[in-house]
């Protein structure tokens, strides 16, 4: 069974980690399980003095995380940690724990956000203090070859195609997308990335607006809109506002009824075009 937790993060990463482990005590998965937590969940802050902070005690975070994994039974796609590198840089880490709380995977955030947005922030400067990835990550688990990504990831369709290569059966997404982008491509990129790869889809999103319930304290907002979708690019699952769970089980039957059926890669690979 595939989980996804929409959740709306503040700056106090503390708190944030209790409220996820309130999330996860209050879950009664089907087992086996894959919980995915969205990017920047443990901290979302306002400088990236309080990121780094954060960064630096990257093992004590992942210790925690495997601690509740073992607790509970679940395997753990932890969003994005920030681990420290070189003096005042760290990376968009995202972690994977099996449900004896072994870490499995660990992939570094490749394509990083360095862009013009209309909202209330307007330049994003990733790059500035985020040191990019370079290894395509793809794991085996209980539920198939599992591709790993970060949110401005998915629009970058060559990377999806690696993970297909390297037998990638799951993508996962963990995102904070701002509202602007949210509305005008989130479904459509998740979509596309599950038609042309024929995988699942897992995007578990940061949720935040000003001047209501659910909003982050650092000013930003974030899209949410959750969701978990199939290799025929349907959507089974979404939460498009507030906090809590998106589920869906895994159909190995229909994946290779759908690759089977419209042998896409088999294709790509008969007809390679020359440029």
């Amino acid at each position: 069974m595939l989980y996804a937790l929409q959740f709306c993060a503040q700056q106090d990463s503390e708190y944030n980690f209790q409220r996820v482990q309130q999330f996860l005590s209050q879950l009664q998965p089907q087992r086996p399980c894959l919980v995915c937590l969205p990017e920047s969940w443990l901290c979302f802050a306002k400088s990236s003095e309080q990121v780094l902070a954060v960064a630096e005690k990257h093992l004590y975070w992942r210790q925690r995380l495997a601690a509740l994994c073992k607790r509970y039974g679940i395997w753990l796609a932890a969003g994005t940690l920030p681990v420290a590198t070189s003096e005042g840089r760290y990376l968009a880490a995202s972690f994977v724990f099996d449900d004896q709380g072994q870490e499995r995977a660990q992939y570094n955030k490749i394509h990083l956000f360095d862009v013009t947005v209309a909202d209330g922030t307007g330049t994003y400067h990733e790059s500035k203090h985020t040191e990019a990835g370079e290894q395509v990550v793809v794991l085996d688990s209980p539920f198939g070859r599992l591709g790993l990504s970060v949110c401005y990831d998915m629009r970058f369709s060559e990377l999806y195609r690696q993970q297909v290569q390297l037998g990638a059966d799951i993508l996962l997404v963990p995102s904070a997308f701002t509202v602007p982008t949210g509305r005008a491509h989130w479904h459509t990129l998740l979509r596309a990335r599950a038609i042309e790869s024929q995988c699942y889809v897992v995007a578990a999103g940061l949720y935040g607006r000003n001047n209501s319930d659910c909003a982050h304290n650092n000013g930003r907002e974030t899209y949410g809109h959750s969701l978990i979708v199939s290799p025929w690019g349907e959507v089974q699952a979404e939460l498009s506002h507030g906090e809590g769970w998106i589920a869906q089980p895994v159909n190995s039957e229909e994946l290779n009824q759908r690759r089977e059926s419209m042998p896409m890669h088999a294709h790509r690979q008969a007809r390679k075009v020359s440029l």
